[in-house]
């Protein structure tokens, strides 16, 4: 699910350092054992925040800088991947409900021509298509020159600065045939959600990350959140990131931290933190960013088979739990970094975490161990 190649990445011997908790509470006991059981895995660092209501609850685990050891913080700002994408359809079912579109409109009435070649055709897949990953757009990420150049060792530290426009990287799924016909199946793919920030770009004459800002993160006070633009390197207070910039599961760990994030645009270029992550969940959830309408067509699920107990709304998965227990948010992946977000449909119960490595660690764990305790 994650805008990087989480796969091509290898295991990390990391010494687990487990840093005390903030608070008290044997209820998270289960959660802290599976963050010190991702570092002992091999993840660096994770850090993890919750609330309920017995009030906000943190703890650490691993280090967040290799080389010095320094411990992760519970305030650690990192690249948030794919949760960017509940952002962008926040906005854009926003724009739905001003009337300034409709999630019905085609994507060639806002972005004409722009999606064209090899059998896509915008003039046939609409927003909401987009937004549900039912378009058939193919996904860029898995276009293998993109791999070779961004997500491997020797094409990644030539090209970690690189500027991508949101054009060309629509271009490269354009260079191959769609997935399938829009609307017969689904398949995860960043195109769409890049097309779906340009798609806020045309309807408001604007950055898309300025809808964000101005529509999302001010309005809840989300001080560590950002969209980055073309910013290479990470506020503080954050750790460095870790990859293995391979295709096996052995080889070298390297410091990935700095990259130009405009080869995620806005299906995956977000930086945040836990405690801003729970906050906005939590806000979506209890209607305080959409009217009801729009929250119920953004819960409205497809089918997902790779992903085990769980549908895809709009930009939001809605996944049961083994112990009966549905939870809301979206993951999320980028060079070095691995997230989680989620929190009940009641907004009572949420979970923001953080592995600084990509490719090791069971995210789905921590949040079993936090809803189940087990």
């Amino acid at each position: 699910m994650a805008v990087t190649a989480v796969a091509l990445t290898a295991a990390l011997a990391a010494p687990a350092i487990a840093a005390a908790p903030n608070g008290s509470g044997s209820r998270h006991d289960a959660t802290r054992e599976a963050i010190q059981a991702a570092v002992a895995d091999g993840v660096p660092g994770v850090t993890a925040t919750a609330r309920d209501s017995h009030g906000p609850w943190s703890a650490t685990a691993g280090v967040g800088d290799l080389k010095t050891q320094k411990p992760r913080s519970p305030h650690d700002r990192y690249r948030v991947g794919s949760i960017t994408k509940t952002f962008v359809a926040t906005v854009l079912l926003q724009l739905e409900a001003e009337g300034r579109l409709s999630l019905d409109d085609k994507v060639d009435t806002w972005l004409p021509g722009l999606v064209r070649g090899n059998g896509h055709d915008g003039r046939r897949i609409t927003l909401r298509q987009l937004l549900n990953h039912t378009s058939g757009i193919f996904n860029y990420t898995d276009d293998e020159t993109f791999v070779r150049t961004h997500f491997l060792k020797e094409g990644f530290f030539e090209h970690r600065y690189d500027r991508k426009k949101p054009e060309e990287l629509v271009a490269i799924a354009m260079s191959h045939k769609p997935d399938f016909a829009p609307g017969t199946s689904w398949n995860y793919s960043n195109t769409n959600y890049t097309l779906a920030a340009l798609v806020i770009e045309s309807v408001t004459d604007r950055p898309y990350g300025a809808a964000v800002r101005d529509r999302v993160i001010e309005p809840l006070h989300l001080r560590a959140t950002s969209v980055p633009g073309t910013r290479s390197t990470l506020p503080r207070p954050s750790s460095r990131a870790y990859g293995k910039l391979a295709r096996t599961t052995t080889g070298p760990t390297y410091d990935v931290t700095e990259l130009n994030p405009s080869l995620a645009f806005g299906s995956g270029d977000m930086i945040s933190n836990s405690g801003d992550l729970n906050r906005f969940y939590t806000a979506l959830l209890r209607g305080r960013l959409l009217p009801a309408e729009q929250l119920k067509e953004m819960k409205t699920t497809v089918a997902v088979d790779v992903i085990p107990d769980a549908g895809y709304g709009l930009g939001l998965i809605d996944r049961e739990l083994s112990c009966g227990v549905h939870v809301w948010g979206h993951g999320g992946g980028i060079h070095g970094s691995s997230s989680e977000a989620v929190t009940t449909a009641d907004g009572r119960h949420s979970l923001a975490l953080n592995f600084n490595g990509d490719w090791t660690g069971d995210s789905d764990a921590v949040i079993e161990a936090e809803y189940c305790g087990k």
